[in-house]
């Protein structure tokens, strides 16, 4: 793996075309409003603390990014946990350390915050997610999601 360095740095409303096009990029299908529907809350709402990140390259363009949230809880107290629920480097850029620093700088992000604990979600037959995430000291957690199929 060749390492890539990248500057890290919160993510803007501006940042929106790209995160897309990137998702896009990697799932082959657009999801334009999954993201309109995050950033509308990233953005607009007053309850949540901006904790969404974008990995950048010369001239600002952006390769990378993770999306997670800290829920500011009852009376302005804030919750020690959070979550980290998208991630994406772009294919061209991917085997470079991105989304390595991306995860790190998320956590040490989190910690300054005051958070002690990241939570996400991995479909089982993801097996190269989980290898990510598993590289990341993510480890399975002791409860166990269960769904019905209606």
């Amino acid at each position: 793996m060749d390492e890539c360095t990248v500057a890290i740095r919160l993510m803007k409303a501006d940042d929106f075309a790209a995160v897309v096009a990137i998702d896009e990029k990697v799932l082959k299908t657009s999801r334009q409003e999954y993201y309109r529907i995050k950033f509308d809350k990233i953005f607009d709402s007053s309850v949540y603390l901006p904790v969404s990140l974008v990995a950048e390259i010369e001239e600002g363009t952006v390769v990378g990014f993770v999306m997670g949230e800290l829920y500011m809880g009852e009376y302005g107290i804030y919750q020690e946990e959070a979550t980290m629920d998208t991630i994406g480097v772009d294919p061209d850029w991917r085997h470079k350390g991105i989304g390595k620093q991306l995860m790190d700088a998320f956590v040490e992000h989190l910690k300054q915050l005051g958070v002690q604990r990241v939570n996400t979600l991995v479909g089982w037959n993801d097996p190269e997610l989980i290898q990510f995430f598993s590289a990341n000291q993510f480890s399975p957690s002791t409860t166990i999601n269960l769904e019905r199929s209606l």
